[in-house]
């Protein structure tokens, strides 16, 4: 494993914003839902030497020479992946979950065809059909959203809006949203009226694998995910679909929007893959189930509001206009200040802009993966609800930071390695 040495010598600035960063993850509680640690052994083969070697097309298909080992790396990859989730086919090149989603939409749509997708402020993604992604921009998007009582998903909206609009794809999935969806449903309103289907399940790859949130394989054509979430791999992208699609979808990947892929981290994708096969990864994925539900319930015990009243998986998001009276901004920056770090979301039916937003997302796969337990996401809870309730004073600050760093020293972060 690196020590850094060679690096520190020649590029001292780099140095030090990549040890400076180890500090701030080490010494602060990390509470954004799409963040995560990575073991060791990703970490090790995250920065290895396959970021050397181009090797555009696929296994046995490339354009160029020297590829015999990064194959290895591919196909173990893509191998373990369909063992995982019982996929027929698997594309283990997209750098992003944007870029899978990406090419899902320019494999099986033309500019100008309609797709449903979830409603931003809803819990969806800005790949969704938000007018500022490209999913927006090149396609009649057709947005659903969550039933204003009680904020779950509202499928005789779904329903209607499929049958009014006839799209040529669905998308289901969510960045935002605490429930758990109905992967079965959304398969039959997409039957119904003759759409494809295609998951996105970025933020609960983890869970699905472990069998603690419904498989979106058997009813969906196409499910993409990210790695480096739930899944606890290196940052990038995962398409799963039926072996119908696949030349469509490896065409899609490369040459359509992509390049040579980054075998170094199609290497470390497999390692995260092997890692998810095993029983700790199954107990790890009850972990930070439980641990979200505790520390919401915390929460709620002093009189914070959770949208949809609670959570069924690893993320919770708090209103924090109704609880403490303050805008998702101002409530990231003071939990930021005090070393607890989240980010600010829009809430269904958010009055404010994405950028202000009426709410703050939380979620516990980074904590989990320290080793903290329901007991410390009770204090955890206690930290945040001082804050809130206190966001401009300093005292209070101060004295949660001192808790904060007390509580990250027993749960030390890649002790090793520096």
């Amino acid at each position: 494993m690196t020590d850094f040495r060679t690096l520190e010598a020649t590029d001292p600035e780099i140095y030090e914003a990549i040890t400076a960063e180890r500090t701030r993850q080490s010494n602060q509680i990390e509470l954004i839902a799409s963040e995560n640690f990575v073991s060791r052994a990703v970490l090790e083969a995250t920065g290895n030497v396959m970021t050397n070697k181009y090797a555009e097309g696929y296994p046995g298909r490339r354009y160029y020479g020297g590829c015999e080992f990064v194959d290895v790396a591919e196909r173990l990859a893509i191998d373990r992946a369909k063992t995982l989730f019982g996929a027929e086919h698997v594309n283990v090149q997209p750098h992003s979950g944007t870029q899978a989603n990406m090419a899902v939409y320019f494999a099986m749509l033309e500019p100008g065809d309609t797709l449903l997708g979830m409603d931003l402020a809803s819990g969806g993604h800005l790949t969704h059909g938000h007018p500022l992604s490209y999913s927006g921009r090149d396609f009649d998007v057709v947005t659903y959203g969550v039933d204003r009582k009680t904020e779950m998903i509202d499928f005789d909206q779904v329903h209607q809006l499929a049958r009014e609009h006839q799209p040529k794809l669905i998308v289901c999935g969510a960045s935002a949203y605490s429930r758990i969806i109905d992967f079965e449903q959304f398969g039959k309103i997409a039957k119904d009226v003759g759409a494809l289907l295609m998951a996105d399940i970025a933020h609960i790859a983890g869970l699905v694998v472990a069998g603690l949130h419904p498989s979106p394989v058997p009813h969906c054509d196409f499910v993409t995910t990210t790695t480096h979430k739930t899944l606890r791999g290196p940052r990038g992208g995962l398409i799963l679909c039926r072996q119908d699609f696949a030349k469509a979808i490896d065409r899609a990947v490369f040459p359509g929007i992509q390049g040579g892929p980054l075998m170094h981290i199609i290497a470390a994708k497999a390692v995260a893959f092997n890692e998810a096969a095993g029983e700790e990864f199954k107990s790890y994925q009850a972990q930070l189930v439980a641990n979200a539900s505790a520390m919401s319930r915390r929460l709620a015990s002093q009189g914070m509001r959770m949208v949809s009243g609670g959570t069924d998986n690893h993320l919770f998001m708090i209103d924090v206009a109704a609880s403490a009276g303050l805008t998702g901004k101002v409530a990231e920056k003071a939990l930021e200040a005090a070393g607890i770090t989240v980010n600010k979301n829009t809430i269904p039916y958010d009055q404010n802009p994405p950028l202000v937003a009426s709410g703050i997302r939380i979620g516990t796969p980074a904590v989990t993966s320290r080793g903290m337990k329901e007991t410390e996401m009770e204090l955890i809870a206690d930290l945040i609800e001082q804050v809130l309730k206190g966001p401009e004073d300093e005292q209070v600050r101060s004295e949660v930071r001192r808790q904060v760093e007390t509580l990250c020293a027993h749960f030390p972060l890649y002790d090793a390695l520096w």
